[in-house]
């Protein structure tokens, strides 16, 4: 039957998708476009599987009706939460129906009886948050926590590193609501059920079987958890479900248990020759009781130095692999004694008590981003497949051991981490996808691979699931008979094999539909295979739909601002993906679904840093444009907002800006104007400089003072340069302050960045080697190069080393360009003005936050003695986004989330700081506030 399911002609499932609509009497929540589809083809996994129709049930009554029609009609439904499956236990051909969009809702906190009800969309921090006042917590946490939904994690057994002290997703099930593959709908929980009379007939009948292969040890999640069906452990079908991928039932809602909240926790960093001899050690790290033991490879480490600086990862004990260990209590006294004997008692060669939580936070962060890092850590690049195995925690020294061996005997190499306190291992492994015979070897590893973690009494999956990637292989951890008794379940809860088909019962083989080799391999039409590689960087894990602005973070705002798929870092990569691929996005560069997905991208650059995998959907943007528009007309935008340096410098050298002005401001012209540049009628533009350009201004400033003291060149930036306002007197009075002796650089140099946005890389490269021709120069004298406007500064740190590659002067101009903070951060002997009793509520652009980096400047605002916001998010503006047509609503939803709110907290009375122009236009816009810059902000308290 499963083969019959799987093989259903593309013809016939449309077919049975019309046949859907007539039974639902409605589409409304039925997407069959291109776009959708290639958006929910994969998840997290290297698996790609393309639905025939996405569903996006806005209640629960529709989840129900969409369901049941599905069934009605025969069409294979496959659940999906936040697509963060490493497994492929996320993508079906026929419906995939998400839940994370809608059906979100926590619907009811019982604090005394320590429970929860919720839809199965909601996301696991959105549920530890609802329920923190009350001093609980939802056991269970894994490292995608910030976006991975209930529904999901029960669906999988998920686990996490608090697994070890919580318990699984199961252990924290009390009842699920459900539709069972036979249209059963059903609240099921602990207790014989008279529902499944045939269920309670067919534990019986295999009692002894299921108690000697089922549940041996925590982590044993592979295959159909039966050890929940036992009388001994309740008949609970609802822990029985949780862990069966959605192949037994869909769930509607579930009641989960909640835990109280250590009220002191305290982390320890033990350091130890091999990652081997860390995972040998954990027997004895056990005895403590922890709540958390997580290992960690040094290679983690030094990417994410390498990546984001040395400062990025706080200081650990010596060693090249480490455990984190988690202990909590109600004693902090007691809590330390126990922690400080644990460093003296293990086997490690050093180990530290992590007492500072920021700290603390830091490691834990690094560890939960593990799953990103480690597809980018190795000469190749690295996939999930053999991905969660797991063993008893007294077998994990000896597992990784043979592990390393046979990693090295199928001369391959992957970056192992985990929860060690569970036995569970994390390795992503550089299978060869792009070579010939590269799917038989992943298939040959992976079969080895299974036979070694059998051998070892252990799971091929300790909490992912099996999915598409280990079903195949559940033969060599189960007898025959059990495997057996697998499918007749499967038949008694889905006979017609409509759910997640495929999947541990009659599975599709691990070496089919690999989503990397399809892609790496086909013929394209796109002669670089660089750039290729880049997109497949994304590996799903979905960081991108989390909301980590609170914590400073940039990434995804248009995905914050519409709760689209499309509008996320992940679905952009995604599609990308298609366009490569070719089979399902045929257009290459100019196809339709590719501009609809890239249309709201910012050009933010947050997932440049953020992502763990590194993707820069900012410079894949610019080369999909580029590449679209190579021999066509662009839009008129790109003329107008793309050569705004030109124009702006034109109209200074002219002193014509109050001709400038006349067509942008004035009412009847300016429509003209706004509809000619592509500019959306309700974004008020910039007026232009009167007079001569601000650095003229400037630099008679700096002429009339005659500063004495260390020499210091300003770059002008092209906005600050041709537009009302002079931002640069405020950072030329700053600079003499702190003893310097400035001057401008008064040449045209600049950095092309509205060429790059727009895609224009021919003329960013010719701007760029005209900006070195006069910058290099002084860079090479030893001058430092000071620069207000951040997104102008971090070209020559991002863009222009890949723009110009091979040019050397690139490297020596980035090292010499420094932002102001930077710059007085270094000198000795300054002193900020005294701030004390302020406000001050800093946007930093999103260029800085991304590339520069803002710990500079948050150290130079909190010597002030200020009270310092610091916002997360992007301003919404982000260059010619916010101004181009179509983008306004967006730009303005953006804004919302972070920045606005801030600013009607604060009062009027409070400072607002934004050295980037468009984050300055963006809140004189909707706020009708004058933001200052850093420069300004010191001068004005001299």
């Amino acid at each position: 039957m499963s083969a019959s399911v799987q093989s259903i002609p593309v013809n016939e499932l449309s077919d049975r998708v019309d046949a859907l609509r007539r039974e639902l009497g409605s589409d409304d929540c039925l997407d069959t476009s291109t776009l959708t589809r290639a958006l929910y083809s994969t998840d997290a996994s290297v698996y790609r599987v393309v639905p025939t129709v996405v569903a996006t049930p806005a209640d629960t009554d529709q989840l129900r009706h969409v369901v049941q029609a599905a069934l009605a009609v025969g069409l294979p439904i496959t659940g999906r939460g936040a697509g963060t499956s490493c497994a492929g236990n996320a993508v079906g051909n026929g419906i995939v129906v998400d839940m994370r969009r809608h059906l979100n809702k926590i619907l009811s906190i019982d604090p005394d009886a320590r429970t929860a009800t919720v839809q199965p969309g909601v996301v696991q921090d959105v549920l530890q948050q609802a329920v923190r006042p009350f001093g609980l917590r939802f056991g269970p946490d894994p490292s995608t926590s910030s976006r991975c939904t209930i529904g999901g994690m029960i669906g999988n057994n998920a686990c996490g590193p608090r697994a070890l002290g919580y318990g699984r997703s199961a252990d924290n099930t009390i009842s699920l609501d459900v539709i069972t593959g036979a249209g059963q709908e059903l609240r099921v929980g602990p207790g014989e059920s008279n529902d499944f009379p045939r269920l309670n007939e067919i534990v019986e009948s295999n009692l002894g079987m299921i108690r000697t292969e089922c549940g041996r040890f925590t982590r044993q999640v592979s295959g159909y958890s039966m050890e929940h069906l036992l009388p001994e452990n309740g008949r609970d079908v609802a822990r029985f479900l949780s862990g069966t991928e959605g192949t037994l039932a869909i769930m509607t809602q579930a009641t989960v248990r909640l835990v109280a909240d250590a009220p002191h926790k305290i982390m320890v960093a033990l350091g130890y020759p091999t990652m081997v001899d860390a995972g040998a050690d954990t027997p004895k790290i056990l005895e403590f009781k922890p709540t958390a033991v997580e290992g960690m490879d040094s290679r983690l480490a030094d990417l994410v130095a390498t990546r984001l600086g040395p400062s990025a990862v706080p200081p650990l004990p010596r060693g090249e692999g480490w455990a984190f260990v988690e202990m909590v209590g109600d004693d902090p006294a007691e809590l330390a004694d126990k922690a400080q004997r644990l460093t003296r008692e293990s086997d490690c060669l050093e180990g530290w008590v992590i007492d500072d939580p920021a700290q603390a936070q830091r490691l834990w962060g690094i560890r939960s981003d593990a799953a990103g890092l480690a597809g980018v850590a190795l000469k190749n690049p690295a996939y999930a497949g053999w991905e969660d195995s797991a063993v008893p925690p007294a077998q994990l020294g000896s597992y990784l051991a043979d592990f390393e061996k046979l990693l090295e005997e199928h001369n391959l190499h992957g970056l192992p981490y985990g929860h060690f306190g569970d036995g569970c291992l994390h390795c992503r492994i550089d299978f060869p996808f792009d070579q010939p015979g590269g799917t038989d070897r992943y298939h040959d590893f992976m079969i080895a691979a299974g036979k070694l973690v059998a051998s070892h009494g252990g799971s091929m999956s300790g909490e992912h699931g099996d999915g598409r990637a280990r079903s195949e292989l559940l033969p060599l951890m189960y007898s025959g008979d059990m495997i057996k008794l697998f499918g007749q379940v499967k038949n008694l809860f889905d006979p017609k094999n409509l759910l997640n088909p495929g999947v541990i019962v009659d599975p599709r083989p691990t070496d089919v539909d690999v989503r990397v080799a399809e892609t790496i391999n086909a013929p394209l039409r796109l002669s670089d295979p660089l750039f290729t590689r880049h997109v497949h960087q994304c590996t799903g894990v979905g960081k991108c739909l989390a909301n980590s602005t609170k914590a400073g973070g940039v990434m995804c705002p248009s995905y914050q601002a519409t709760g689209n798929e499309r509008d996320s870092t992940r679905g952009r990569s995604h599609v990308l993906q298609e366009m490569i691929n070719g089979r399902l996005i045929t257009g290459g560069w100019r196809a339709p679904e590719v501009a609809e997905a890239l249309d709201f991208c910012l050009a933010c650059k947050g997932c440049r840093r953020e992502c763990p995998t590194g993707i820069d959907m900012a410079a894949y943007k610019s080369r999909v444009l580029y590449e679209k528009f190579k021999h066509h007309l662009r839009p008129m935008s790109h003329y107008a907002m793309g050569h705004l340096p030109t124009w702006g410098r034109l109209v200074t050298k002219l002193h014509v800006g109050a001709l400038g002005n006349l067509f942008t401001q004035t009412p009847g012209l300016r429509h003209v104007v706004r509809a000619m540049a592509g500019v959306d009628q309700r974004r008020p533009m910039p007026k232009f400089r009167k007079g001569a350009s601000a650095r003229k201004d400037a630099a008679r400033e700096i002429a009339r003072r005659e500063p004495q003291g260390k020499p210091v060149a300003i770059w002008a930036d092209s906005f600050s340069d041709a537009f009302e306002g002079n931002q640069l007197l405020g950072l030329v009075a700053t600079l003499i302050s702190a003893g310097y002796a400035p001057r401008m650089i008064e040449q045209d140099a600049c950095c092309g960045l509205t060429w790059i946005t727009t895609g224009q890389l021919d003329g960013a490269k010719a701007h760029l080697r005209k900006a070195l021709d006069v910058l290099y120069p002084i860079a090479k004298a030893g001058t430092p190069i000071v620069g207000m406007e951040p997104s102008c500064m971090a070209v020559w740190r991002s863009d222009a080393g890949e723009l110009l590659e091979g040019d050397e002067r690139v490297a020596e101009v980035a090292h010499a360009t420094h932002t102001l903070a930077e710059l007085l951060g270094k000198t000795e002997g300054w002193n900020p003005p005294d701030l004390s009793g302020h406000t001050i509520v800093a946007q930093p652009h999103c260029h800085q936050s991304s590339v520069l980096g803002w710990a500079a400047d948050q150290k130079l605002l909190e010597r002030t003695g200020a009270k310092v916001v610091t916002l997360g998010g992007c301003c919404g503006l982000a260059g010619n986004f916010g101004v181009e047509k179509g983008h306004y609503e967006v730009s303005i939803k953006v804004a919302e989330h972070d920045l606005l709110p801030a600013i009607d907290a604060a009062g009027p009375d409070a400072i607002l700081l934004a050295d980037g122009f468009s984050c300055r236009k963006q809140i004189n816009d909707l706020r009708q506030r004058q933001a200052l810059t850093l420069g300004e902000l010191i001068a004005a308290h001299l």
